[in-house]
C-alpha cells in the first residue's frame, strides 16, 4: 500500500490530533484531482486492477473465471476479497459446485498462489417482484452470498476505490445485498458476464440474466453496473498444443485436468467480467446504457443512452486475455518463486 493509501485507510480510525494538518493531508491524498492518477480509472470502465473483487459463479468447470481471478490476484491484478458459489441453471447442486471451487482454491494455494479465500456457498431463490413494482418492497433472501458482499464492502471498499462484484451467474445475491442495505451501491460496482447485444442496447438474458430477471432490474437500476455482453472463444485460452509448456505445480495440474471440461461455447466464457476489470486493453468498445423497466422477449432491456448510468461492453479482445493468462502462467513470480 502506498503512503497515500495508508493515510486514507488509517483516517477512518485514527485520532485527529491536529485537525487542520490532517485534513490537508487527507484532501491531498484522497481527493479527486490527483495528478498521479490515484483515483482515475485505467481503461474504459470506472474500475480497474486496483479495485478489490468478489467473484460469484455456480459451476467451476465450464469456464476459467476462477483461474483468471486467482492468477491476477498474484500478478498485479485485483485482490480477491471473496468467492461466492451458487446453484443455478446447468449447475443446480450447490454442494457439488462448492466442492469443485474448494478444490480449485486448495490447488491454487498448494501451487504457491497467495490471498485466495475459501469459497462460500449461497442458496437463495429468485427474487419476487412486488405487485406494485417497488424495488425496495422486495422481500430479501438474506443469503450467505449477500452477507459476504456486505462484509467485503465494509472491509475493503474506499470512497475512491469501491469493491467490485464480478458475476458469472445470477444477480440474485447482489440484489439481495442491496435489499439488506440500500446504501451498498455507494461502496460497490457490479460487473457481470451477462446477456447479449441488440441493435439499440442489450438484453439482460442468456447467459445468466435469465436466471433472476427481477434481480437484473434491481442491480441495473440501483448500482453502478457494467454489463459485459461481448465474448470470445475460450478454448483458445488453454489449447492442448500448449499444455506441455505449463510449469509444474498443483495449480497448473488442476488447469491441465480441467482443460477438456471447458465448454465449447463462447457464451460460457464468464472470465470476460474479470478480464474487463483487470486488463484495460481487453475492452475494445463500450456504450452507455440505461435500464428503465422495459422488457423485450421476456428479458429486461438496456437501452443506449449517452448519459446513461450503466456501461455496456460491446467488444473485447480474446487474444489480449489469452496473452495475459499465459504471461501469468509462465512467470515464476506468479507462484511465489524468485
Amino acid at each position: 500500500m502506498t503512503l497515500a493509501g495508508f493515510i486514507c485507510h488509517r483516517s477512518k480510525s485514527a485520532k485527529i490530533v491536529r485537525p487542520v494538518l490532517v485534513l490537508s493531508l487527507l484532501l491531498g491524498a484522497c481527493g479527486g484531482t490527483l495528478d498521479a492518477g490515484w483515483d482515475e480509472p485505467r481503461g474504459k470502465l470506472p474500475v480497474d486492477a486496483r479495485n478489490p473483487i468478489v467473484i460469484c459463479n455456480d459451476g467451476y468447470s465450464d469456464n476459467w473465471q476462477g483461474e483468471y481471478a486467482m492468477l491476477l490476484a498474484n500478478s498485479g491484478g485485483p485482490p480477491l476479497a471473496g468467492i461466492i458459489v451458487t446453484g443455478n441453471g446447468n449447475w443446480p447442486d450447490v454442494e457439488e459446485n462448492l466442492a469443485g471451487w474448494q478444490q480449485m482454491v486448495d490447488e491454487a494455494r498448494q501451487g504457491g498462489l497467495k490471498g485466495i479465500p475459501d469459497p462460500v456457498a449461497s442458496e437463495g431463490a429468485p427474487l419476487v417482484q412486488p405487485s406494485d413494482g417497488n424495488i425496495d418492497a422486495t422481500v430479501p433472501n438474506q443469503s450467505e452470498g449477500a452477507r459476504l458482499i456486505l462484509d467485503a464492502a465494509d472491509r475493503f471498499s474506499l470512497p475512491y476505490r469501491p469493491l467490485v462484484v464480478v458475476t458469472g451467474a445470477t444477480l440474485t445475491d447482489v440484489a439481495d445485498a442491496y435489499l439488506m442495505d440500500t446504501s451498498l451501491p455507494e461502496r460497490v460496482v457490479v460487473v457481470s458476464s451477462l446477456g447479449t447485444v441488440t441493435s439499440d442496447g442489450a438484453e439482460m438474458g442468456v447467459p445468466n440474466g435469465e436466471l433472476d430477471q427481477w434481480a437484473d432490474v434491481i442491480v441495473a437500476q440501483k448500482f453502478r453496473y457494467v454489463q459485459v455482453s461481448a465474448y470470445y472463444d475460450q478454448l483458445t485460452d488453454v489449447p492442448s498444443s500448449l499444455l506441455p509448456q505449463l510449469p509444474v505445480n498443483a495449480f497448473t495440474s488442476w488447469i491441465q485436468s480441467k482443460q477438456s471440461d471447458v465448454w465449447d461455447n463462447q457464451l460460457a466464457a464468464d472470465q470476460v467480467g474479470v478480464a474487463a476489470v483487470a486488463i484495460p486493453e481487453f475492452v475494445s468498445s463500450i456504450d452507455r446504457v440505461v435500464q428503465d423497466g422495459e422488457e423485450s422477449s421476456d428479458f429486461p432491456m438496456l437501452f443506449n443512452d449517452p448519459n446513461g448510468p450503466a456501461w455496456l461492453v460491446t467488444g473485447v479482445s480474446g487474444a489480449v486475455a489469452t496473452a495475459r493468462l499465459w504471461q501469468m502462467l509462465l512467470d515464476p513470480a506468479t507462484f511465489g518463486s524468485p
